[in-house]
């Protein structure tokens, strides 16, 4: 398969298909008499998997960490470990953020919806709290 219908098939520009080869994510593909690079039927495959795998939040080293050079062989072990450790960090984002839009609420709730004069005196407050509950968790 060349690398214009790789590219068509999943979406890719050819440009970062190149870059998946030369950064070990897919096999080098041969070269045909004419330069053209002719890709095994598996890369769209390997392909696929990339995306989802960055969709998910991996990065190219952990994908590239995980991916084996041959699909009918994934360390089974390595890939669990990888999977439970990528749900642990979207847990702690998650848990980050639920925090945040708390802080954010608490903040609006305190200043309220409408100006007044004493505002800044109440937003300092409120900030003020939300740091030091931050420092009393890093403890």
């Amino acid at each position: 398969m060349k690398i214009g219908q790789l590219a068509e098939l999943t979406g890719i520009a050819a440009s970062r298909i190149r870059f998946y080869e030369t950064s070990g994510l897919l096999q080098p593909a041969q070269r045909q008499a004419n330069g053209y690079r002719e890709y095994a039927p598996e890369t769209l495959t390997r392909l696929e998997i990339i995306l989802c795998m960055q969709g998910a939040g991996f990065s190219l080293d952990e994908i590239r960490a995980i991916l084996p050079p041959d699909l009918n062989k994934w360390p089974h072990g390595a890939l669990v470990q990888a999977l439970r450790g990528k749900i642990a960090e979207i847990e702690l984002v998650e848990q980050k953020l639920k925090q945040s839009k708390r802080d954010l609420l608490t903040l609006l709730d305190e200043i309220g919806e409408t100006p007044d004069s004493n505002c800044e005196g109440k937003a300092k407050r409120v900030l003020d709290k939300m740091h030091q509950r931050r420092v009393k968790q890093q403890q």
